[in-house]
């Protein structure tokens, strides 16, 4: 029971500094005190363009797209519902990846932060802060892994499993920038956020919700 709650406090604590963080980095891009970090990585990214990398580029947002998300969340939701028949499970997922997309709406809508418009290789509209796209990738992905860890015996396919959701969480947010339609910061705030809903929906499926041995 100790060990239990020591851990329910530690999900919490890491929610906070990474809601902290996220605040930080809010604050920065409000009062735009975080042009020198976006342009520094902007450079660093959009330098190495070229025609095969941008067709790459391409490629991860559309992995990133609402479209995917939503047939990976579709198929994952069958998954934990009809083949390990969680359902619980299913209650932690949707808050989740369900939550961090209201959220996102919520925070653009309040930033009201312009999109890049110096050098872009796509078209597209919206606000730009926090990026969709990182924020749905690190919920999916994120929830996924959770959820699916200690179904995997095999230690080499927990390792494959978190390697490949790390990519291409990363690789998701990355295209962004290089594609002109997100600023650095967009992104990583986008993580932050993400990270810290991610972490208080564990810390609920596991205080409410898990079900005990």
């Amino acid at each position: 029971m100790r060990a239990n709650q020591g851990r329910l406090n530690k999900l919490l604590v890491m929610s906070l500094v990474l809601g902290v963080l996220f605040v930080i980095m809010m604050v920065l891009v409000r009062a735009d005190r975080i042009a020198w970090f976006d342009q520094s990585i902007i450079d660093a990214v959009q330098g190495m363009e070229n025609e095969g990398l941008t067709r790459i580029m391409k490629g991860f947002t559309f992995l990133g797209s609402s479209l995917v998300a939503t047939l990976l969340s579709v198929i994952a939701f069958l998954f934990l519902w009809l083949v390990l028949r969680h359902r619980k499970e299913l209650m932690m997922f949707l808050l989740s990846v369900g939550g961090s997309e209201i959220w996102n709406i919520i925070i653009k809508n309040w930033m009201q932060r312009q999109r890049p418009n110096t050098h872009r290789l796509i078209e597209i509209s919206g606000f730009s802060f926090p990026s969709g796209h990182s924020m749905a990738a690190f919920a999916l992905y994120g929830t996924l892994t959770y959820l699916l860890w200690r179904h995997i015996p095999a230690l080499a396919g927990r390792i494959a499993m978190i390697v490949i959701g790390v990519a291409l969480t990363l690789l998701i947010g990355i295209s962004r920038i290089y594609l002109g339609v997100h600023y650095p910061s967009d992104v990583f705030g986008g993580y932050l956020a993400s990270a810290t809903w991610l972490m208080l929906s564990i810390y609920i499926f596991e205080k409410y919700w898990k079900p005990r041995p």
